[in-house]
């Protein structure tokens, strides 16, 4: 293996923004608005990101870079952090495939270096296509697509590397600069599964993001790495997935026809991980069909072996986020799973804690813990005697299902952006993300300074 990382490096360089074409600058602007609305809704709905920002703001800073929610600016690195956290506390951003969160990643490095540093939508559209591109291929070449075998949280794997890769485009890093960016993200790359369901994991998605700006703003001052940090015996591929597993070849497919186009991302319509998607959607199949939920007898489930979501009880209801059993009974009681089935009032109702004394799970080898291959039988069964059934291979907008229509995101996207703003400021925030590659720096300030507001 020769020169894997420098040969990548040139290749990333050389794309720009004439290389994107009209389906992935499309893809661009649905990210984000997506991006933008959710972080905006996780400002108000849990509590990780306030306690960031007044971390942030005590700590203070360089005022160039805008957080989100919270009416201050700060430095890029620290704007970054408490974005990416906030854009992915809900666990509402796309899902990308293999299994990654790849949109509060790279989106708020872009933001904080366009008031930082400058660029019009075309550079923020861009760096994130490419940003993403890189991640998506780590994440094919690394061979861990099934929950068995992941062993890290991947955003937090290779997460900063891709931001580095968005953050070098608009500081208009050359290759070997660029190298020297990927190079000191790699050593700050990981992040524990074990913090699934606890404030932490949304720091995950911040952080990754503002330790790949921040490697990439390094690498501009002439900061170096290894520059085979990807192939080298003690690097990046041998520590987190083994030489002998990591498929370097797939790197130089890099680019064209661009991984936000395909095989694309599934667009979130409920506020959750994504495997508990596919028990949220039996769930509301056979809610109709119940006509008081009361008179459940048992609820049976059975998934892949996702023991993370395996989550009989949920200590929160930001834990219920990971509990098959509790999005199962959200369906299953409200026919409907929305932002605030996650609160804890929500968890700890009385209805909820006795429909969850009813559901079993079983998580069962034989059925692939890949989102793209798995899929949930559900069974339910009524107090007559009554047995209701589904199998669900996944929710609409999965790979290979009936997408979800523009219409549809928007009611989404205004959803999540009128939780903190005016139905005016809303209407305004679309117009000009629908129309991302044609703003200028002070379209994109302004932008920023609408989702900035903490009222």
């Amino acid at each position: 293996m020769e020169q894997v990382t420098e040969k990548l490096c040139e290749r990333i360089v050389a794309l720009g923004h004439d290389d994107l074409g009209e389906a992935a600058i499309a893809k661009a602007q649905q990210l984000f608005l997506d991006g933008l609305a959710v972080a905006v809704a996780g400002t108000v709905q849990e509590t990780p990101p306030s306690v960031l920002a007044a971390h942030v703001r005590e700590l203070g800073g360089a005022e160039t870079a805008t957080v989100i929610g919270f009416g201050f600016k700060t430095n890029p690195v620290q704007a970054a952090y408490v974005n990416g956290s906030s854009m992915h506390v809900l666990d509402f951003e796309p899902m990308w495939s293999p299994a990654n969160h790849q949109l509060s990643t790279q989106l708020p490095a872009a933001l904080a270096l366009a008031e930082h540093h400058g660029g019009d939508g075309r550079d923020v559209a861009t760096a994130m296509v490419k940003g993403i591109e890189l991640m998506g291929w780590l994440r094919e070449a690394s061979g861990q697509y099934d929950a068995t075998v992941v062993r890290f949280h991947p955003p937090g794997q290779v997460g900063p590397l891709g931001a580095a890769v968005t953050a070098a485009h608009m500081l208009g890093l050359d290759r070997d600069q660029l190298v020297n960016a990927i190079a000191i993200a790699g050593s700050r790359a990981g992040s524990l599964l074990a913090n699934a369901g606890t404030d932490t994991k949304s720091t995950h998605c911040g952080l990754a993001c503002a330790m790949g700006l921040d490697a990439a703003m390094l690498a501009a001052r002439g900061f170096s790495g290894n520059r085979r940090v990807l192939e080298d015996d003690r690097g990046y591929a041998a520590l987190f997935f083994g030489l002998d597993v990591f498929r370097f070849e797939l790197m130089e497919r890099y680019g064209p026809p661009w991984r936000v186009v395909d095989p694309g991302y599934a667009i979130k319509m409920f506020p959750s991980q994504f495997g508990t998607h596919f028990v949220i959607t039996a769930g509301l199949e056979l809610h109709p069909r119940i006509q008081d939920p009361e008179r459940i007898r048992r609820v049976h489930i059975a998934g892949p072996p996702m023991h993370y979501v395996n989550r009989p009880r949920p200590e929160t209801g930001l834990a219920g986020k990971f509990s098959f059993q509790y999005t199962a009974a959200c369906a299953l009681l409200d026919g409907k799973v929305v932002m605030s089935s996650f609160e804890d009032a929500h968890r700890f109702a009385p209805r909820m804690e006795r429909l969850l004394d009813k559901i079993t799970v079983d998580m069962r080898a034989d059925i692939p813990g890949r989102f793209e291959e798995m899929y949930v039988d559900m069974e339910v069964e009524l107090d007559d005697g009554t047995t209701l059934s589904t199998r669900c291979h996944g929710p609409r907008g999965k790979w290979g299902l009936a997408p979800i229509t523009v219409d549809e995101h928007l009611v989404k996207v205004r959803d999540c952006l009128g939780l903190r703003l005016s139905s005016r400021d809303v209407e305004r925030v679309i117009e000009l993300g629908s129309n991302l590659t044609r703003l200028g720096n002070a379209e994109l300030r302004e932008v920023m300074a609408i989702v900035a507001r903490a009222e």
